[in-house]
């Protein structure tokens, strides 16, 4: 048995200034408490099964040494759970954007952080797996 390996690939960044832009045109949300979700089910021409992206208001957080250390907590979560979305995703041979939005007014230790970022994520399978009528 081989360990999982919990990557973050460049090519798993959201980077391309189009597709965020179409995310957030058109583009659905979810909303836990201190994360907010943008996602596009099925975005045109993209590389991967899984593209996500992060961010933290200027609003909240004028130190960008603030920001950054929020970001940078943000994606540890993201890159240590992320890999039941994606496979659920290339179970189902979709596709998908996200970025995740942080909406708290403080600044966040990891464990609610990745607590947060665990619960949109599943939140974002339940979404996407198909309903079984009971």
């Amino acid at each position: 048995m081989t360990a999982k390996r919990f990557t973050y690939p460049a090519a798993e960044k959201l980077k391309s200034r189009k597709l965020i832009q179409l995310l957030f045109a058109t583009g659905k949300t979810m909303h836990v408490p201190l994360l907010t979700c943008h996602y596009l089910p099925e975005p045109p021409s993209m590389p991967v099964s899984l593209q996500g992206g992060v961010g933290v208001s200027t609003r909240h957080f004028k130190k960008a040494t603030d920001r950054n250390r929020i970001k940078r907590l943000m994606r540890e979560a993201y890159r240590l759970h992320k890999h039941t979305l994606q496979e659920t995703l290339e179970s189902q041979q979709q596709k998908m954007a996200l970025f995740l939005i942080y909406t708290g007014k403080e600044l966040p230790s990891f464990p609610v952080i990745e607590n947060a970022v665990a619960a949109i994520l599943q939140q974002a399978i339940r979404r996407i797996s198909p309903r079984k009528d009971v």
